[in-house]
This record gives structure tokens, sequence and C-alpha cells, in this order.
């Protein structure tokens, strides 16, 4: 079975963008939920710095859903890859 790549990289992009958008709105409400989360994702999405402001909670849902679909669209790719050159592994 081969993974439809257009499926998977809206999903992972929704799913990921999903989540981001979930814990930076709730680091709006509570300035300490995730804030180790937050710290850890700001040294990997430049720019991105966490904080109590919109502007921050939009920054960090938007570096996420391009995350989420570039992991998705990889995933895919290799995992369809890898299925032509063991084929048997799909029964």
């Amino acid at each position: 079975m081969r993974f439809n790549v257009t499926a998977l990289v809206v999903t992972a992009a929704l799913l990921w963008g999903g989540a981001m958008l979930v814990v930076t709105t709730a680091a709006l409400v509570w300035p300490n939920y995730g804030r180790t989360f937050l710290e850890v994702v700001s040294s990997i999405y430049p720019g991105y710095h966490p904080g109590p402001s919109i502007g921050s909670v939009i920054t960090g849902t938007l570096y996420a859903v391009v995350d989420g679909a570039v992991g998705g669209a990889v995933f895919a790719w290799l995992y369809n890859l890898l299925l032509r050159w063991f084929p048997s592994a799909a029964a």
C-alpha cells in the first residue's frame, strides 16, 4: 500500500499546526503552560519567540504548518521509495 503524498502532507500540516496552535494559545492563558516545549521549538524555528502575544501564536502556528507539511512530504516520499525497493514487505 502506497501513501497518498498529498493527503499525508495535509494531515501532518494540520496535526502539527493544530498542536502548536493549542499549546501557544494555552500559554497565553496560563503563562507557564508548555514553557519548556515552546523554548525548544523557538530554538528550531528562526524568528519565533514564545511570548504573551497573538503574534507569537500566529508565527508559531505558521512555522508548524510548514514544518508539518515538509515532514509529511518527506515521510511519504521515503516510505513510497522504500516500498519499491522492498515490495514483499507491504504484503
